[in-house]
Formats: C-alpha cells, sequence, structure tokens
C-alpha cells in the first residue's frame, strides 16, 4: 500500500506451506520485501521502520545474521524485534516494514 511517497507492506512471511528453518524463512521473506518495495518503486536503502514477529525469541541470532546481511548499512530503519504466537504452525517469521520512495 502507497500513501504519498510513503509505502506500507503489511506482514511478510515465507510462503505457503511454511518451510525451512528461520534462517530460510529470513532469507525467503527478505528476498520478498526486496521484490514488493520495487513493485512500489523504491528499495531496502528507503526503509524507514521494520517491526520483525519471531515465534521464539531464542533464533533472533540466527534472524538477526541473514538481517544483517541484507540490511542497507548505510541506511539501516530502525527495527523492533518481539516474539509472538505466529498464525500458523510452522510459521517463524513475520516482517512489516514503511518505506519512503
Amino acid at each position: 500500500m502507497t500513501r504519498g511517497d510513503t509505502v506500507y507492506l503489511c506482514g511478510v512471511v515465507s510462503g505457503w506451506p511454511p518451510t525451512g528453518d528461520v534462517r530460510y524463512q529470513t532469507k525467503k521473506v527478505l528476498h520478498r520485501i526486496d521484490e514488493l518495495l520495487a513493485e512500489a518503486g523504491t528499495d531496502k536503502s528507503k526503509l524507514l521502520t521494520s517491526q520483525v514477529w519471531l515465534s521464539d525469541m531464542s533464533m533472533f541470532g540466527e534472524h538477526n545474521e541473514e538481517w544483517n546481511d541484507w540490511v542497507d548499512h548505510q541506511n539501516p530503519p530502525v527495527r523492533a524485534c518481539v516474539e509472538a504466537q505466529l498464525t500458523h504452525k510452522g510459521l517463524l517469521v513475520e516482517i512489516m516494514v514503511t518505506a519512503a520512495r
């Protein structure tokens, strides 16, 4: 969804049915975010905020390594990461972002 020069992506998950470990799911989610941002005319260098939900915070380290490999280090967004009971068994990570265009 866009409003003016701001792009809002709802919670993005790795696909259906969810498969793989948190690293795999995180990579898939971040790839999908790249695609959705490109469709909206922007990219990860213009991210403003990110909210991450993990089904278990013990997976944060593995998730964070994938995030750090992906994020634009010159323009990182603010980020919150919390543990949450996600909607389906096997779903390990969900990410929502807001970006400028």
